[in-house]
Formats: C-alpha cells, structure tokens, sequence
C-alpha cells in the first residue's frame, strides 16, 4: 500500500541537520486550501516552532521561491517554484503515466470526471483527474485532500489495509460530512467487508450532497492495492440504473492500470 506519513520531527534529531529539513517541511505542509495564507505567529504555533527559528527557515525558503510574501498583509503563501516541482512530480509519476490514457477513455466512455487517488494517513489524495464533459461537472482538483471514509476512493484503499492498521485508523466516531457520512467504525468495517468480496464500491452523498462516486483498486506486480480510481458526477446522472454499467467500466479500467503496473491475475 502506498502512504505518505506526516513527518516525525523527533526521529529525525539523531542526524545532523535533518531536524531543520524536517521543520521546513512541516511549515510547508500547513498550508492548505482551508489555510492558503499564513502570518508569521500563528504559522509558528500551529507547526511548533518557536517565532525566531520560523522566521529563519521561512526566509530560506523564500530565497528559493519556496514561499512568498503577501504584499498587502505580509502574510506567507506557498510559492511558484512549489507550482513547478509538482508539475515535475506528477510528469515523472509512474503511476500517473500509466493510467493517464486509460482515465482519458474511462470519461468519454461515462461523460463523468476520472480520478487517480493514494492513501494518505485518513486521507486520499487526488493524484490526477480527467474532468467531465458536462459544463456543470462535477470535479475534485488534483492535489485535493479528501476524509477517505468518505469517499469510493478511499473505501477501496482502507479495504485493503492489513486489520492492526485499520484498527489505528479507525479509532472512534468519524467526522460527518453529510446526512449520509458513515461515522460508526464497526458500521464501515462491515462495509469494507463488502467491498473486499465486490471489487468496487459506490459512495452516495456521503462527501457532499448530491454526489456519487463509483471506485475500484489499482494493484501492482506484487498484487497490493497502490491506488484506486473513480468515476464521479451528480446523482441526476449517476442513476441507480447506470451505476451497474459504469462500475464494470471502472473495474475494466482498473485491471488494466494495472496490468501496466504489472499485476497479473493468478
């Protein structure tokens, strides 16, 4: 299973100049779309740090364009140079490389965006996305962060875990989104159970209103679920009636990815 963990600050201290590598990184990651902006104590507080070594390593960064400068409130943002080291990144995914095309051909074939997504913690990250024909379509911008007890994405990729890691993950009520957000643990295991035997899942209105996601697992050479992708539109067109067909598009898209990952049924 691909993961990204938060960065531990403390065990890094036993190498020489990592500690500093790390904090910069963690001044980095709290920045959100909910926290684009940043003054320089509360960016401080909520990292940990004290107000002197932020300002220091926030200035390094900003000598690399790493973050900038609010004119008008003198507040930090992440920076340009951040906008072309991910666009290198996302390039150089193999991942990304090998489902791009067929993410392409899985939105004209359902007339609804495509997504690539990884667990991240309780999170999934939205790796690539091909957006629906439809001029009201509904997406999820590359990049996005999504609650995965929420989402198709992230029951597929929680489905997979071994049972100690889900229990960590899995440790009291869930964060409610909607009417229809599963927040009960036991109650989404028994669906995660499901969705072992299904191959797939569908999420109704339970990250926002009115939205539904069909997703399947991406397995790789070794047979372990790397990713998941997803087809997602508004209930108005992701009927009931559809969702049979569009699941065994997705699932098709699916072992195709990877099979380009090497995975090969045995």
């Amino acid at each position: 299973m691909l993961q990204t963990k938060e960065i531990d600050l403390h065990a890094t201290e036993t190498y020489p100049g990592t500690q500093a590598v790390a904090r910069a990184i963690a001044l980095l990651k709290a920045f959100s779309d909910a926290q684009p902006e940043w003054n320089l104590t509360d960016l401080a507080q909520a990292t940990g740090l004290n107000k002197t070594t932020a300002f220091r390593l926030l200035a390094a960064l900003e000598a690399e364009r790493l973050v900038m400068r609010n004119p008008l409130s003198g507040g930090y943002r992440l920076g340009v140079e951040l906008i072309a080291m991910g666009g290198t990144a996302m390039r150089s995914n193999p991942l990304r490389a090998a489902s791009r095309p067929i993410l392409v051909t899985l939105a004209e074939q359902c007339g609804e965006a495509a997504t690539l997504e990884l667990l991240v913690e309780s999170y999934v990250l939205v790796v690539d996305e091909v957006a629906s024909n439809h001029p009201m379509g509904m997406t999820q911008d590359v990049g996005n962060r999504l609650p995965a007890h929420a989402t198709a994405t992230g029951k597929v990729l929680l489905a997979a875990l071994p049972d100690a890691q889900l229990d960590a993950m899995l440790p009291g009520p869930l964060a409610r989104l909607t009417d229809q957000t599963i927040v009960d643990p036991q109650r989404l295991r028994a669906e995660l159970t499901q969705v072992r035997q299904d191959g797939f899942v569908v999420a109704s209105g339970e990250l926002e209103p009115g939205f539904v996601a069909v997703a399947a697992p991406v397995q790789d050479r070794e047979r372990q679920v790397v990713a998941a992708i997803s087809v997602g539109g508004p209930s108005l067109r992701l009927t009931p009636d559809r969702l049979p067909e569009i699941a065994a598009m997705v699932q098709m898209s699916a072992r195709q990815i990877s099979r380009q990952l090497g995975y090969w049924p045995g």
